[in-house]
């Protein structure tokens, strides 16, 4: 992996706002914005004060490495202690903030940290703005750019991606049969499609549509990933973690009988709830050596969401001294619920046989900021957009009891949330 060992000197200053009532979206100017939302509140940056990438591993890599976070860790770090900061409102999200993408397998490229020039955040009604540059203080003030309206997207031409729906069920045929036969309990099989515009898409447009139509997930932008996720990889407030698990889905119904029938068939379905049994394991084992406390509750709740529905367990713990949040991310990243288990065996199946690299899909995505606060989440129901092209992702979960066409009926679910999003 290739490493800028050496992050520049930064001079920080957070100030706070206080009469400043517009969206943070209005303000996102065009370009590559940065992002990571809830309802209406989060935290926006643009520009680059510094940035880390960091190359694929060799393909020789174990499956499980996590080089790539111990080396953003490293940076951050390094950053960290060079950096001069006035923070006047001290919240998770404000002084010196990085917002992060990683990739799902190690030896893929993509990884990132971006520190931006400025950022505005809102958090329990307060609001802030961060001026982060390379010049000694005093710090000049920076308006804020003008409201800003985003481009539609236009025009859009749609083809498929690695695998035709066919090749894709014959995959998910093929893994049930590994499956039964013993070679490991569950993978997370994903597929791609590709949208084509006419010209630059605008992501501003995707993430407040995104933001309006999901208010109770996280929408995100960082390095051309956009999306939706409803899965909560961890939050960091000074040593305490939450986190939430997802795993077992059915869609909506179109009425509310409807609706309700497809709850309770999920709840008592032994095969979600064996696929979500699985992924909760998955947290125990891997935030239980990093935790002084650790509180899972025994059986899972509901989370409907506008498009689908999910099994979910939440997660509360207390880290141990000397855990970073990046140490939690590398421990937790890849969730049972995006890889499968056992992990290292779903791993090397998943880069067998879906014939594509994942980039930063079902990867960590999210923030940190020099105070040690976080909020990670995992890249689901998104898409990397690159200039007029976005690749859409959708996954879901194999088991021995899976049916290939009522897995690929999950997989068109999923990517609605970004076809709608991109859709004028």
């Amino acid at each position: 992996m290739n490493v800028a060992l050496n992050p520049p000197k930064l001079f920080v200053r957070t100030v706070a706002l206080h009469d400043h009532t517009g969206g943070l979206v209005d303000r996102l100017p065009a370009g590559s914005p940065l992002a990571w939302l809830t309802e209406d509140e989060g935290i926006v940056g643009w520009g680059e004060a510094a940035r880390l990438d960091l190359d694929g591993a060799p393909a020789s890599t174990e499956p499980t490495d996590t080089t790539r976070f111990a080396q953003a860790d490293e940076w951050m770090n390094d950053l960290i202690s060079d950096s001069q900061v006035q923070d006047e409102v001290g919240l998770p999200g404000t002084g010196l903030v990085a917002f992060g993408t990683f990739s799902f397998d190690p030896t893929s490229a993509g990884s990132a940290l971006v520190v931006p020039r400025m950022l505005l955040g809102r958090r329990d009604g307060r609001t802030w703005s961060t001026t982060i540059s390379d010049e000694p203080a005093p710090l000049p003030d920076r308006p804020l750019p003008p409201l800003q309206k985003p481009r539609p997207v236009g025009p859009l031409t749609w083809s498929q991606g690695s695998l035709s729906e066919e090749r894709w069920m014959a995959t998910v045929a093929d893994t049930v049969a590994r499956i039964r036969a013993g070679e490991l309990d569950k993978a997370v099989l994903a597929r791609d499609a590709f949208a084509e515009a006419t010209s630059p898409i605008d992501v501003r447009t995707l993430l407040e549509r995104l933001r309006t139509r999901f208010p109770s997930c996280f929408a995100f932008c960082v390095d051309g990933m956009v999306g939706a996720t409803p899965e909560l990889l961890l939050r960091r407030e000074g040593d305490r973690l939450t986190s939430l698990v997802l795993a077992g889905t059915r869609p909506r119904g179109e009425d509310p009988d409807g609706d309700r029938r497809l709850a309770e068939e999920l709840m008592s379905s032994a095969k979600d709830v064996d696929e979500h049994r699985m992924a909760v394991d998955s947290l125990r084992a891997s935030l239980g050596p990093l935790t002084e406390e650790l509180d899972v509750p025994p059986r899972p709740r509901l989370l409907a969401l506008p498009n689908v529905q999910h099994l979910a367990t939440p997660a509360r713990a207390l880290l141990s001294p000397g855990v970073s949040a990046l140490d939690a991310v590398a421990a937790l990243h890849p969730t049972a619920a995006v890889g499968g288990t056992p992990t290292a065996d779903a791993m090397r199946l998943i880069a067998e046989v879906e014939d594509m690299d994942r980039v930063g899909y079902a990867g960590p995505v999210g923030w940190l900021d020099g105070a040690g606060n976080s909020e990670w989440g995992i890249a689901l129901r998104c898409a990397r957009v690159e200039g007029a092209r976005a690749r859409l992702f959708a996954g879901c979960g194999i088991v021995a009891q899976s049916d290939p066409r009522a897995e690929l009926a999950e997989t068109e679910s999923k990517f609605r949330v970004m076809r709608e999003a991109l859709s004028d």
